[in-house]
């Protein structure tokens, strides 16, 4: 090991010069105090670094999707609130929501959480979810995974 203020190569010792700590040989130890460093009790064999890192936990975001919203989901609000005699305020006011964010629904420029089609199926009456079934491929001749992106432009 090399002495930090000297720099020449020597059983170095740890020490003080004006507070500041370093790595002094025996001759540049008289510029400075003797440190004792306490040694650090033998625990074991850590685990490398990568293991102990706390991996996050990975979520599958389309295992509990059973609904999806009707395809005519901004016509179906629109209609329901005229039915009730309700203007965009009024809609907007009893669920909470702002006037702009109701029109932008009805238009279909904005999609509503699922939370807002909550609020809209209990205030409105009227049911904007439906179940999702599973859709089976048929498969063609030699392609035995379904259909390819091939096979639709060709028809």
């Amino acid at each position: 090991m090399q002495c930090e203020l000297c720099g020449r190569d020597c059983d170095c010792k740890p020490a003080a010069i004006d507070g500041v700590k370093m790595m002094l040989c025996p001759k540049c130890m008289r510029h400075g105090q003797s440190i004792n460093i306490p040694a650090k009790p033998f625990i074991g064999v850590k685990k490398p670094i990568l293991d102990r890192i706390k991996k996050p936990k990975v979520k599958d975001v389309y295992k509990n999707m059973e609904k999806e919203l009707v395809s005519n989901w901004n016509e179906l609000i629109k209609r329901a609130r005229e039915k009730k005699g309700l203007s965009r305020e009024e809609l907007g006011f009893k669920i909470g929501e702002r006037t702009v964010t109701i029109s932008k629904i009805e238009n279909g420029d904005l999609r509503p959480s699922d939370k807002m089609v909550e609020k809209l199926e209990r205030e409105l009456e009227i049911t904007l979810v439906e179940k999702v079934t599973d859709i089976s491929t048929i498969t063609t001749g030699s392609h035995s995974r379904g259909y390819t992106i091939g096979d639709f432009i060709k028809k």
